[in-house]
């Protein structure tokens, strides 16, 4: 499977793991030392904990270059008057009739509780290349789907200011 990641993921990406690898795995390879040094490995809490952020940074770090490794670069650019990555979406949801304003971002960067979601979710795969006025459905899974409206369309760009999901 490939990762559909603009440059400016990838780019967040890689400072990520360069401050993963150059500034904290030290640290954490430094904590574990002192903590093997307290004596008894078996009833050493800080042992265990300092392994544990260390595995846990090394994990990280294998996520990162394989999402890079795997990455597909795709333009974060859009058509005029068309939906397309970090645009403002206004949609009016007719079932619920009320209006939510979305941004749309790749899978690596989606909050959907600030309001970012991602391009590959019901509702993103639905508003991607729509128009102002258009009517359309959003399939959530086999038995469930409703009807949204575009209301506006804010022109967005990447300015790298979301960043990257935690897992």
């Amino acid at each position: 499977m490939h990762n559909e990641l603009t440059e400016t993921d990838i780019r967040l990406m890689k400072e990520e793991l360069d401050h993963r690898r150059i500034e904290v795995r030290p640290k954490l390879l430094e904590a574990v030392k002192e903590a093997r040094a307290f004596g008894d490995l078996s009833e050493n809490f800080e042992y265990k904990a300092a392994k544990q952020e260390k595995n846990r940074n090394e994990s990280r770090i294998r996520f990162l270059e394989n999402m890079i490794r795997t990455a597909v670069v795709i333009p974060d650019r859009s058509v005029d008057g068309r939906v397309g990555l970090y645009d403002k979406v206004t949609v009016y949801l007719e079932e619920d009739d009320e209006e939510e304003v979305y941004q749309l971002v790749t899978t690596v960067r989606q909050d959907v509780l600030h309001g970012l979601i991602s391009k590959e979710s019901p509702m993103g795969r639905a508003l991607m290349g729509r128009a102002v006025g258009e009517r359309f459905f959003v399939t959530v899974n086999d038995s469930y789907g409703y009807y949204a409206v575009v209301r506006a369309i804010e022109k967005g760009q990447d300015d790298g200011s979301a960043p990257l999901n935690r897992y």
